[in-house]
């Protein structure tokens, strides 16, 4: 892991590591405690799930000699916006796995829990894949069971 880069409000932690899988469980733990300083512990369980299909799909899928995994959460009020940057230019594919299939429905679940996750391409080298999550019981988030919640690709891949 390399050092945090916070932005000034707190609202934006930003953290590096290398592309192994022990970076995984490490991440988890980095935005919990990101959630728990914000206030949206109710939302923990599901962003701790999505992070941790998003990061291991860069973990092993993105695999571009010398380059590291980037983590960003960011805080906006009852949402958090959890990023994965990868060097890789490849798009990832929301796939429908046969049940004999032991992997391929990260996605599918990120999918399933999102309020909208996206891919956008990074300036430099590489693509973040992003998701947003709404605490339960916040306006956004009565206003949005009030129409459609989750199962929202970003087909625009705007990152917003």
């Amino acid at each position: 892991m390399k050092p945090e880069l916070t932005g000034p409000d707190g609202r934006v932690v930003v953290r590096r590591w290398t592309r192994h899988p022990r970076c995984v469980a490490l991440a988890r733990a980095d935005l919990r405690k990101a959630l728990a300083g914000w206030g949206l512990v109710a939302v923990e369980e599901v962003a701790l799930l999505v992070l941790s299909e998003l990061i291991t799909n860069a973990v092993r899928h993105a695999r571009v000699p010398g380059h590291e995994i980037e983590t960003r959460y960011l805080y906006q009020g009852d949402k958090v916006q959890i990023e994965v940057h990868d060097a890789s230019d490849e798009r990832p594919e929301l796939r429908n796995p046969s049940c004999e299939v032991a992997h391929g429905r990260g996605l599918v679940l990120v999918e399933a829990l999102a309020d909208r996750w996206g891919v956008t391409p990074c300036p430099v080298v590489g693509k973040s894949v992003w998701a947003v999550l709404t605490a339960p019981g916040s306006d956004a988030d009565q206003a949005m069971k009030g129409g459609m919640r989750h199962g929202k690709a970003d087909a625009e891949m705007d990152g917003t």
